[in-house]
């Protein structure tokens, strides 16, 4: 796919820097105020690595990001000369940003769970159709998680990470018309299910900028199963 065929706009739909952040964060299972920095800026790279290949715009605060942990990291690279004062971590740099993020977004979520009757009224929502078992956890499934889900399937067809999209051969708008008609016949469908076993890289590439554009328009949802991992996806 050539540079300016397609593009994903994130706006404000998808996550940030921040979120992604604490997306490495919970998948390594480390403290934030511990963090391994070497080791996140590595993985965090690899993310902004895919967003990049996948076209997805407004990468600009990520790139800024980036630019912090390799600076932290190379702070924490530095010899300690032995000098009387303790020097303050320089993870603090990250880390309080981080957890004042952490508490804003906690409750912002807490919020956005309840539906809003009037100034000071909430009521809880009805429980979602279509998943996989009523008695499940299901967790909101974010760009990052998804991000992972495409890598998996991508490692199916080969270590070659070209993205070579023939326009005449598949859009991104027909991929996007054909999951919404999938999912208007069944209710739902899982993430895997959006794609055959001898699908092509090309095929999945697309399919998958098809369903960041719905998400971006509000139009599909996704959740995660916390037993099984399973990603469902469904109207919004």
């Amino acid at each position: 796919m050539q540079a300016d065929d397609y593009k994903v706009k994130l706006e404000n739909v998808f996550e940030g820097p921040m979120d992604l952040l604490i997306h490495l964060i919970k998948k390594n299972e480390v403290d934030i105020y511990d963090i391994p920095v070497a080791l996140i800026t590595e993985q965090y790279l690899s993310y902004l690595e895919w967003m990049q290949l996948l076209n997805i715009d407004n990468v600009g605060d990520f790139l800024l990001m980036a630019s912090t942990l390799a600076h932290i990291k190379s702070r924490m690279l530095l010899p300690n000369h032995g000098l009387e004062e303790e020097e303050e971590d320089p993870r603090l740099e990250l880390v309080r940003p981080l957890a004042e993020y952490l508490r804003i977004r906690s409750a912002a979520e807490a919020l956005a769970s309840r539906n809003l009757l009037g100034e000071t009224i909430f009521t809880r929502k009805a429980k979602l159709k279509g998943l996989i078992e009523d008695d499940q956890e299901m967790i909101q499934v974010g760009l990052f998680e998804l991000i992972d889900a495409f890598q998996r399937m991508i490692k199916k067809v080969g270590k070659d990470h070209s993205v070579e999209v023939a326009a005449d051969e598949v859009s991104v708008k027909d991929r996007m018309n054909d999951i919404l008609a999938v999912i208007e016949e069944k209710g739902s469908i899982t993430f895997i299910e959006l794609f055959t076993a001898s699908a092509e890289k090309r095929y999945i590439i697309v399919t998958f900028l098809a369903l960041l554009e719905l998400m971006k328009l509000s139009l599909i949802r996704a959740v995660q199963s916390a037993q099984s991992g399973v990603i469902r996806l469904f109207y919004q």
